[in-house]
């Protein structure tokens, strides 16, 4: 079971997506867990194939526990190693059987609706617990699909939703107690990048149109690297460098909650590909089909209230990390320039540090390097 914050105690498995035998790649996602984020994918960290699942859907299992066993390429069957879904390895003393998935309930044989349902979502609807009254089919005919059965059983509970809330207010009563914050902040003027982005996607179709909240990702990243006291972790009294800047973004999702997943390697991606990037990220938060690894991944925190008419906010830093970054609404206002008062689109940022791990004059550089690098360097 991967730890996915340092709160994070224990995960609940809600369904395997790989069988025993089954060949796995690396990155291939093999099994789902509930936690207090949500349902999060687990993927495999080697390749190898599937030997056996050593817990059933709905058991809890603490951090660290085996969940399964996995065969390395070139390993004769009957001598599995055990793999955590992190890089950490385990060692069990023999394999256990795998579970056979729920017997089918009426409801998934014969919906009450009258709709149809396919064989695969009949079974998965038996797997997840999923009754199939009430769930609308998008399939031919309104035929009830297997994606139909995982949606649905991603809709988050009321219980689901007061957990991630009481996940979050953990989190931040330790911020506030453990991180001793200092705040830097800025007035940016966005009218060259606000040119830039105009002239780009002017060539642009619609569909591959970049949005201002990208060139804010591009250019924390791009900050980040002038900046690396700001982009790591703080560990048994010390500052751990990261070895890339993943910028976590906080997503507010649509049942309510937050999480905050990870865009990696974010100062190797131009401004197109960051903006592919933050598109899927967000959108599979949304939808309930966020990774494991995206959740523990960030390097620091990028959070935005400006679509809520929010102009200035003060981040605060999630446990573990040194640092978060807040972006205000883009709002036009007076502004001086060349000794002439001009109206001008501007964005305040703000810094969050930890002074254990930085101060002040590197929060100031950061901001500074950031104004800098918020109208990108290749042609638009």
């Amino acid at each position: 079971m991967p730890s996915l914050g340092s709160d994070m105690e224990a995960g609940t498995l809600v369904a395997w997506r790989r069988a025993p035998g089954d060949p796995i790649a690396r990155g291939d996602v093999y099994a789902e867990v509930e936690t207090d984020k949500g349902v999060l994918e687990i993927e495999a960290y080697e390749a190898g194939v599937l030997e056996a699942q050593l817990v059933p859907i709905g058991t809890k299992v603490a951090v660290g526990a085996p969940i399964a066993l996995l065969r390395k390429e070139g390993e004769p069957s009957g001598t599995p190693a055990v793999r955590a879904p992190g890089p950490s390895v385990a060692a069990a003393e023999a394999p256990t059987p795998s579970v056979p998935a729920p017997p089918m309930p009426p409801s998934a044989a014969h919906p009450p609706n009258g709709r149809r349902a396919t064989p695969r979502a009949k079974r998965r609807a038996a797997e997840l617990g999923v009754p199939l009254e009430g769930l609308t089919g998008t399939g031919p005919d309104g035929t009830i699909v297997e994606e139909d059965v995982e949606r649905a059983s991603r809709r988050p509970s009321d219980e689901a939703r007061a957990r991630m809330r009481r996940a979050i207010a953990a989190a931040m009563e330790r911020s506030n107690r453990e991180i001793p914050h200092y705040w830097v902040g800025t007035t940016i003027d966005l009218a060259g990048a606000s040119a830039w982005l105009a002239a780009r996607n002017a060539r642009l179709p619609v569909a591959e149109r970049t949005v201002m909240g990208a060139l804010f990702v591009h250019a924390t990243a791009r900050a980040l690297r002038l900046t690396p006291g700001l982009n790591g972790s703080w560990s048994e009294g010390r500052m751990l460098q990261a070895g890339g800047i993943h910028i976590g973004l906080a997503i507010a999702l649509r049942g309510g909650g937050l999480v905050t997943a990870a865009i990696r390697d974010a100062d190797e991606l131009d401004v197109a590909a960051t903006m592919r990037a933050l598109d899927d990220v967000v959108g599979r938060a949304r939808s309930g089909h966020l990774r494991a690894s995206e959740l523990s991944a960030p390097t620091i925190t990028l959070t935005s209230l400006g679509e809520r008419g929010v102009e200035r906010l003060m981040p605060r830093i999630a446990p573990g990390h040194v640092a978060a970054v807040g972006f205000g609404r883009i709002v036009e206002r007076p502004w001086a320039s060349d000794g002439a008062v001009v109206v001008r689109p501007l964005v305040e940022v703000t810094l969050a540090g930890d002074h254990r791990a930085s101060d002040g004059h590197e929060g100031a550089a950061f901001l500074g390097a950031l104004a800098s690098a918020i109208r990108p360097e290749e042609e638009p």
